[in-house]
């Protein structure tokens, strides 16, 4: 009876955690939505390649090295047996669910360097970044590695991040804010006397589809990291979770609505997008311990800090982040991480800050150093140009919507 029993869990969590994976792989679709909305029409179709590009990199290098980097799980083409000998989950679920996070990670850059990048700079970019960059920052969070020997973020600091507003969306805003740096400017988007040129995208009711679809995918995202759902513990968890997601989304929809109004006289819907995407970000950290109501505050507080972020990033320091990744997963994410204490006695401000601090040199400075060596080797930038006609010409050799733009 106590084996039929473990068999049920074993079966219960493992279908558990595959149906929470096909989630956050359904949030690539959302990231793919976004963007092709944010972008205007003659780029549409090289953002879409890069998405699915992308995601198809970061499975293929995160089970040949990353996963093996990142946990010590074995390489995936000797096959994988265990994660731990009390798991009660079958190991290729615990891969599968990882492996969609890796590619969330790196779909946060593909919006931010957006409208003029070589496709294949790109590609060669996420090589590295998922099977290196992204794996090695996850085995001193996650993974319970220290940190080049020198120090433990969990044992030392009491670093937490239950789902990853650091390690996954501030990691990815890191390696985004790199390449911003590197890449430069969009064309036309500031002018010689250092005001911001507004550039707006060519579909906003696909923007708008691709944030309903993140934040259904975000229920994946948080709600499978309870890792377990065959006992009355971790389902309540699971629930609670699911709960946290919702409101804090909310909250921060309402919170950028409110915020611009009274900042700007009307509702602006990409900021409304926005703030339920910064919204998800801030509860990711800990969406385990706040109550409904203080997990709508959370998300409010994403929701208003990235409005400030958005439009200080564009017109102080000039970053054209077309998107706005950079805003909603690197500075919400790093909220997302200082929130937790507020709720969960296991964390520390000291702690946060000190994980927050080496998931972003490390991802910051290494993803520099590649992309400047892309830059130096293939270069990263098309030409003039390119960018005036559109990258779908030059990148892919069609265009997403060909009768409407003749």
């Amino acid at each position: 009876m106590e084996n039929t029993i473990m068999e049920l869990q074993f079966a219960i969590d493992t279908f558990y955690f595959l149906v929470m994976g096909a989630l956050v792989m359904w949030m690539a679709a959302g990231f793919s939505m976004l963007e092709a909305g944010l972008v205007r029409s003659k780029n549409t179709a090289e953002i879409l390649t890069k998405n699915i590009g992308l995601f198809a990199i970061a499975c293929t290098m995160y089970m040949i090295y990353g996963y093996d980097l990142m946990y010590g799980g074995g390489i995936m083409l000797e096959g994988i047996e265990v994660v731990a000998k009390d798991a009660t989950y079958a190991a290729p679920s615990d891969f599968y669910f990882q492996v969609v996070f890796v590619a969330t990670a790196m779909s946060i850059v593909s919006g931010a360097v957006a409208e003029r990048m070589k496709l294949f700079s790109f590609f060669a970019f996420a090589i590295i970044f998922t099977s290196i960059i992204y794996p090695m920052q996850g085995n001193w969070t996650w993974g319970g590695g220290s940190v080049f020997g020198m120090y433990s973020l969990g044992d030392d600091f009491g670093f937490l991040d239950f789902a990853g507003s650091g390690i996954v969306h501030m990691a990815g805003a890191a390696a985004a804010l790199a390449g911003v740096i590197v890449l430069g400017a969009r064309k036309g988007k500031y002018n010689k006397d250092g005001s911001s040129n507004a550039i707006p995208g060519a579909n906003m009711p696909l923007a708008t589809l691709g944030t309903f679809i993140l934040w259904m995918g975000w229920f994946g995202f948080n709600g499978g990291s309870v890792l377990a759902m065959a006992s009355k513990e971790s389902a309540n968890a699971v629930a609670m979770v699911f709960l946290n997601t919702n409101a804090a989304a909310a909250g921060g929809v309402i919170a950028a609505l409110i915020l611009v109004k009274l900042l700007w006289g009307k509702a602006d819907l990409t900021m409304a997008l926005n703030g339920a995407l910064a919204g998800l970000v801030a509860i990711t950290a800990g969406p385990d311990t706040p109550t409904a109501i203080e997990a709508t505050l959370i998300g409010a507080v994403g929701g208003a800090i990235v409005v400030f972020s958005i439009t200080t990033l564009d017109r102080v320091f000039k970053i054209d982040d077309p998107v706005g990744a950079i805003s909603v997963h690197g500075v919400v994410g790093l909220w997302g991480l200082l929130a937790v204490p507020l709720t969960n006695s296991d964390a520390t401000i000291s702690g946060q800050l000190a994980g927050a601090a080496t998931i972003f040199v490390w991802v910051f400075v290494t993803s520099m150093v590649l992309w400047l060596v892309l830059k130096a080797i293939m270069g990263i930038r098309v030409s003039d140009q390119e960018e005036a006609e559109g990258v779908d010409i030059s990148e892919c050799g069609l265009e997403a919507y060909p009768e409407f733009t003749k």
